[in-house]
């Protein structure tokens, strides 16, 4: 008996031990320092939801695609950004995951019953969602981020036709304009401190939810042109219930800070010694050249001078080949040494860009050493400013007032009642574009320039947009898809002969998504440029130009 009672007593301890033991290994799996997302503050989470979108739309912008719509070119790594050559790499997984860190926000939000915090949340689910649909297509939407709810629907989701996650952005920004309709003091929450686009500003957030909308209907024109019609109406009809950006002090813009190369303006060299990411980057010769056509003074304040022009002249004793008085001095017999023809190099005295997709774009313009082509002293560098952490133009910019007249003045065009004329909101797209980059001084006399005045048509409109979309390309590249302008031709090195209308779905979805992946590329129209990619190709046409006979 008293053995049996000590071994009752022994597994007693035992057990005990093993539930102490548990207890103390759940409670120190416990992060003291940590949120607890069942009573985290949603601020703690917007502020990283706000700053990785603004980082988003500016690294979009600023780098590839910034390739394909010619505001410039690499002269090192360019494959992606001047070829195209993008090998099925480009993953939304980046989108996805601002997405369910503001699903979190909006749904702890929705507990706290605060409708603020609910209309930002729609407008940043609304913004990012359309540039999912803008760059692949059809995408899951309707049954996205909800992991927690772990079905085979869930896990596996369905993608959405790009009609249907259009509409249904454009229904949630309406939701998010009626959320976002009180005054500052009216709302039981602040986000002052988490906001770094309009510091907490509802009337604000709520003007960039109406542009968006507007930028979706216009995205929507040329395959459902009533629908657009109608929409856009709407809003211009009712300026009180559908506050828009009309002036660049409601832009929906980023800075920077220096603290850390996460916190600065991408590709700057203050986090990079040999400055590579900076000088690798070079200005491209189809803006170039449609600005000094122009006279524009906002290419001086996103590019340097070149350095040192190229000067060919006949007259000059064979071989020559020097500096002098700040210029490289070439006689034709060293053009012709180096197999180079005279038409491809440029003897510009102010600004040279790299023209599009060449070969040896890291030479180009008789760069005087290979070895070192980054630092070619005869094309045009971007702007010193770009190489900086931080400063006032060096802004991530998601939605602006050029952008927003621009559309307006295109409405205008097709005869759409929006309360203006198509001269009268061009003149003001040209003026905000101005304004922001520091030159309100110089658009009266920019405007009076005959190549400058407004002529009626959209193809001169949608090229003074792309104009003002720098650091911003890829709105630029979606009405391109949609209008064919400006008339971009790919150049003599790309790997197809036109440009590109969309993202490949990466090897990675289609490997875990298998059947709603290829489903969704069987919704694609396969074109003559398709080629060897088949449905998935950057050159096959997703739903929204499909039909039009747009770009190409």
């Amino acid at each position: 008996m008293i053995i049996k009672n000590k071994l009752l007593f022994g597994w007693a301890l035992l057990l005990l031990c093993t539930f102490s033991c548990k207890e103390d290994l759940i409670e120190m799996n416990i992060n003291p320092n940590g949120a607890s997302p069942e009573t985290a503050n949603p601020n703690l989470v917007l502020s990283t939801v706000l700053t990785e979108a603004g980082k988003s739309v500016l690294n979009l912008g600023y780098q590839d695609i910034a390739g394909v719509m010619q505001h410039t070119q690499k002269d090192g790594w360019s494959g992606a950004h001047n070829s195209y050559d993008w090998n099925r790499s480009n993953s939304w997984s980046g989108y996805y995951g601002i997405l369910r860190n503001n699903q979190f926000v909006y749904d702890r939000a929705v507990e706290l019953d605060q409708e603020l915090h609910q209309g930002v949340t729609l407008v940043i689910r609304g913004m990012m969602f359309g540039l999912i649909t803008d760059l692949w297509g059809d995408a899951p939407y309707s049954l996205a981020l909800k992991g927690n709810e772990v079905t085979p629907e869930t896990t596996f989701p369905a993608y959405d036709t790009q009609e249907n996650i259009y509409k249904g952005i454009l229904d949630e920004l309406e939701v998010a304009n009626q959320l976002l309709s009180k005054s500052k003091g009216d709302y039981n929450s602040s986000i002052e401190g988490a906001d770094v686009f309009y510091s907490g500003d509802p009337s604000k957030w709520r003007k960039m939810a109406n542009s968006l909308k507007l930028r979706f209907y216009m995205r929507l024109s040329e395959k459902l042109p009533d629908f657009a019609k109608q929409g856009i109406e709407t809003i211009l009809a009712n300026p009180g219930m559908y506050p828009i950006i009309t002036n660049p002090g409601d832009d929906a813009t980023m800075g920077f800070e220096s603290i850390s190369k996460e916190s600065s303006w991408p590709n700057n060299t203050k986090f990079d010694v040999d400055a590579s990411n900076y000088r690798r980057l070079k200005m491209c010769q189809t803006l170039v050249e449609a600005m000094r056509a122009k006279n524009d003074p906002r290419l001086g304040v996103w590019a340097n001078p070149v350095e040192i022009p190229l000067v060919v002249d006949a007259s000059l004793p064979e071989g020559t080949d020097k500096i002098e008085d700040g210029k490289r001095y070439l006689s034709p017999d060293v053009l012709e040494s180096r197999n180079v023809a005279l038409e491809d190099i440029s003897q510009n005295p102010d600004y040279v860009g790299i023209p599009p997709g060449i070969a040896g774009a890291q030479v180009y313009n008789m760069s005087p050493d290979a070895n070192q082509a980054a630092f070619n002293p005869h094309v045009s560098w971007l702007n010193d400013r770009y190489r900086e952490p931080t400063g006032p133009l060096l802004r991530a910019r998601l939605i602006t007032a050029s952008e927003v007249n621009f559309i307006l003045a295109e409405a205008a065009l097709k005869g759409w009642a929006v309360g203006g004329t198509a001269e009268e909101y061009y003149n003001k797209a040209i003026q905000s574009s101005f304004t922001t980059w520091g030159l309100s001084g110089s658009v009266e006399t920019y405007l009076t320039q005959e190549n400058v005045k407004f002529d009626g048509t959209v193809k001169q409109l949608i090229e003074q947009k792309w104009i003002a979309s720098w650091t911003a390309a890829a709105e630029s590249w979606f009405d391109y898809r949609r209008t064919g302008y400006p008339e971009l031709e790919a150049g003599p090195y790309t790997i197809r002969s036109v440009l590109p209308v969309r993202l490949y779905y990466m090897v990675e979805e289609r490997n875990l998504n298998q059947e709603n992946a290829e489903a969704a590329m069987s919704r694609l129209e396969i074109t003559n440029f398709s080629e060897v990619d088949g449905a998935n190709s950057a050159w096959s046409k997703p739903w929204v130009i499909q039909g039009t006979g747009k770009p190409w």
